[in-house]
């Protein structure tokens, strides 16, 4: 098994055996988690494709199987199903233990600060294709919520992407080579800022962003609407 795969594997055993706690109950979130999850995936595996063909980034063949569908290894394909559902966990069990969603006055302060810099980083980063496509999604994202939906959720999906930053960088971080002698995905220089946090671009932390929202506001349309 590759290096990736375990990685993945690792990532997933944990979050799904704990699913089944009581308080948490996550189980019970599984068919309207997986269609966000799904619709993310398919968003994501089309750009990534189209980046990995675009030189954007690659993939090292010492640490994936070699085996390609849309120009990536399987191992990214299960990326984008562990990695959201982990993610997801993490906002579950803050709902399910924090029942006073502390940061819920500051979601129009938080969306606006994150709004502002998206759309600064665009404007200023514009020939960066990661940086331009990556915050274009993530701004466009936000502004729906700020403008449209305006949900009570974010208060809760705030405060998870701030905790799941943490998983988050330690799995990228070995993607990215903080612990092996060459990174597992590496980047094309051109194509990103180059601010990095050890060996992750810093445009990588609002790919988390976008990879977290989808999903949660998939699965919270489809719970709320049952």
């Amino acid at each position: 098994m590759s290096l990736y795969a375990w990685l993945m594997l690792v990532s997933f055993v944990g979050p799904f055996a704990l699913s089944f706690d009581k308080k948490v109950a996550f189980y019970k979130w599984f068919k309207p988690l997986f269609i966000g999850i799904a619709l993310n995936a398919l968003l994501f595996i089309l750009w990534d494709g189209w980046f990995t063909r675009a030189g954007v980034w690659g993939f090292n063949n010492q640490y994936v199987w070699h085996y390609r569908f849309n120009d990536l290894p399987i191992e990214e394909w299960s990326f984008f199903v562990v990695v959201p559902f982990a993610s997801v966990f993490i906002y579950a069990c803050l709902k399910a233990y924090f029942s006073d969603n502390f940061f819920k006055p500051l979601v129009t302060y938080i969306n606006y600060f994150f709004i502002v810099i998206l759309a600064v980083t665009c404007i200023v980063f514009y020939y960066k294709t990661y940086t331009l496509v990556n915050c274009s999604l993530a701004l466009i994202l936000l502004l729906w919520h700020q403008l449209y939906l305006k949900k009570p959720y974010m208060g809760y999906f705030w405060l998870a992407y701030l905790v799941h930053l943490i998983p988050f960088l330690v799995v990228n971080g070995v993607l990215t080579g903080a612990v092996t002698p060459e990174p597992v995905v590496f980047y094309n220089t051109n194509e990103i800022i180059g601010l990095r946090i050890i060996t992750i671009p810093i445009e990588d932390t609002i790919y988390a962003l976008t990879c977290l929202l989808i999903p949660i506001t998939v699965m919270e349309y489809l719970l709320n609407r049952k």
